[in-house]
């Protein structure tokens, strides 16, 4: 499904950021990323999302070289990923139903399958109780799940959660965890950055550790060992 072909991104003072990357991940994976500050986590997800540009290598997404897309196609092919972030950004004077089918009206889907989706989306990530209120009035774990339930409400490919539990308690932790899980379960293949040791050991999954822009362990039932 993803594959990295000897991915190298040089800063301009020619620092790498990665260097020589190969790494493949298969539909319906669940893959923890686990790494230091600046080990390079973040920029491999930037690579991936064309947000940024590898200086040599080349990036599949689906057979596809994702670099080589025009500018053109380049939303069609984000559609395929759903995105989740450390500090949700959430539209604030919108309720978290209103928030999950704003993801919902901006792919042009009709208004009958919003009235029909976002209520199933809602009872996946456990907020069916908390569909009319807004952000401020949620929990920060609350406001992840509204996040990962604006995330997958298109049925994407791929979920990409970048330090999906950095600004919560243990107690929101184990429930967002619980929910990406139950995500991959459904099928979903879902790529995780992560510093929380609790949760890549909570997942028994493959672990793919970074170490100054290089892949130093790979393990397909690992847990976070730095």
């Amino acid at each position: 499904m993803i594959y990295f072909d000897k991915v190298t991104k040089l800063y301009r003072d020619g620092t790498p950021a990665l260097e020589d990357i190969t790494l493949s991940i298969a539909p319906k994976e669940f893959v923890s990323i686990v790494g230091h500050s600046g080990a390079g986590k973040t920029t491999l997800l930037k690579m991936l999302l064309v947000e940024e540009a590898p200086t040599e290598g080349t990036i599949y997404f689906e057979s596809t070289d994702v670099h080589s897309l025009p500018k053109s196609m380049l939303h069609h092919y984000r559609r395929k990923i759903g995105m989740v972030f450390q500090d949700f950004r959430l539209i604030p004077n919108k309720t978290a139903y209103e928030n999950i089918a704003f993801a919902m009206e901006a792919a042009g889907r009709p208004d009958d399958e919003i009235a029909s989706d976002v209520p199933h989306i809602l009872d996946l990530v456990d907020l069916t109780s908390k569909g009319g209120h807004f952000p401020h009035q949620l929990s920060g774990g609350e406001q992840q799940r509204v996040a990962i339930g604006r995330a997958i409400v298109n049925q994407p490919d791929l979920i990409v959660a970048d330090e999906p539990t950095g600004n919560l308690d243990p107690v929101n932790t184990y429930e967002i965890v619980e929910i990406l899980k139950k995500i991959n379960e459904l099928g979903t293949t879902v790529l995780i950055t992560t510093h929380n040791k609790g949760v890549v050991d909570a997942m028994g999954k493959r672990v793919i550790t970074m170490e100054r822009g290089r892949i130093v362990r790979d393990d397909a039932h690992g847990q976070y060992i730095l």
